[in-house]
């Protein structure tokens, strides 16, 4: 297949992602409205043949520093067919075109699963003194053509970046867990919960814990709780202004895009979280929540109710986001993962981030440059 690649519309594009099964939130049109600070632009593959558009990629650019040259990004993207034989008519054309506008390195993150492994395979390892990292042990589910999709890069000239990834806007997470829910009942989802997600959820339901949707009017409410999760887990926090860009500009692309759950017992907001919506894809993107109350289990019972409104949408995956991928219980980041194996899904391990220097010298100023920050 010939292909030509061009600056597209918004429109063309949208249309597009809604023809797929499902696409990431980072690569809808709209992400370029959250990510205001980033000059963007709408880029699509056309099928020579049949005119067809074929793959669509949303690249964000950053300028330097007092020079006319960028780091362009494409943020979990371009959604192309990444497995197709003739990868490099794909790329090419996309580094000549980013060359053209300026670029003087390019960082994309392909939407590509190489190694999956179970609940189950996660907490024997867990058990397990000699098993430190998720890699240590056999994955249950590997994809070779990954592996030939990462050759392909790498003699295209591509690097592999590292695991803490851009420094710039959101870092794609290279680990990721994931509950499945194509082909399989709600009942199988909860049976499939580990015990003391189980008795949590049913704790949560007696104390008569409720979990309600809120709107773009609740988002302060939001943000009061995540900055006490912020002081609480020593990170800087978004500020609300963020939140309310990113819930006007998703909501305005797609009314289902973006949501807000509050756990809430006695009338007092408890926990939240946000919940992206692509397709047949559902993320849980932010989670907050209070120091007090947490004995009635409210973060337990709000992730049973966005589970449930995924499923009830058709979702083929519920997607708990970023792990860390160490089982090892004295790690700081170990608690994250073992929160998340209790759903009883599946870590996923993505390709990663992967950078084309164009410019080499400009490209290593870069490195230095975000390495002293």
């Amino acid at each position: 297949m010939s292909l030509t690649l061009r600056t597209i519309s918004r429109e063309q594009h949208l249309a597009y992602i809604q023809s797929l099964p499902a696409a990431s939130h980072m690569q809808v049109p709209a992400w370029a409205d959250v990510k205001a600070e980033w000059r963007s632009e709408n880029l699509g593959w056309f099928d020579d043949r049949t005119g067809e558009l074929v793959g669509v990629g949303l690249v964000l650019y950053r300028q330097l520093p007092k020079i006319k040259r960028y780091l362009a990004y494409l943020p979990e993207g371009p959604v192309i067919n990444w497995f197709a034989p003739n990868l490099d008519d794909w790329i090419q054309p996309m580094l000549a075109h980013l060359k053209r506008q300026g670029a003087f390195s390019v960082k994309m993150g392909p939407p590509v699963i190489i190694r999956r492994w179970n609940a189950d395979t996660i907490k024997k390892g867990i058990q397990n003194p000699d098993v430190k990292r998720l890699r240590d042990m056999e994955a249950d589910f590997i994809e070779p053509r990954a592996f030939e999709v990462a050759d392909k890069l790498r003699r295209m000239g591509w690097q592999q970046g590292e695991d803490g990834g851009a420094g710039f806007g959101d870092v794609q997470p290279r680990y990721v867990f994931q509950v499945p829910l194509a082909n399989r009942s709600l009942e199988e989802v909860h049976k499939n919960f580990n015990q003391l997600w189980r008795r949590n959820i049913k704790k949560a339901e007696k104390a008569g814990v409720e979990v309600v949707q809120g709107g773009y009017h609740d988002l302060e409410e939001w943000q009061r709780l995540y900055e006490i999760t912020a002081v609480r887990d020593h990170f800087r926090p978004r500020p609300l202004s963020y939140f309310q860009r990113m819930w006007t500009a998703l909501n305005t692309e797609d009314p289902n895009r973006m949501r807000l759950y509050f756990a809430r017992h006695n009338g007092v907001n408890l926990a939240a979280a946000t919940m992206l919506i692509v397709g047949g894809h559902v993320w849980y993107s932010y989670g907050a929540s209070d120091n007090i109350g947490r004995e009635v289990r409210p973060s337990n019972a709000m992730q049973w109710r966005m589970l449930r409104d995924a499923y009830a949408l058709g979702a083929t995956v519920y997607d708990l986001r970023g792990i860390s991928d160490t089982l090892d219980e004295s790690d700081h980041l170990f608690g994250l993962i073992q929160f998340k194996v209790g759903t009883g899904g599946q870590a996923a391990e993505y390709l990663g981030e992967w950078d084309f220097p164009l410019n080499k010298l400009l490209h290593k100023a870069l490195d230095i440059y975000m390495s002293r920050r």
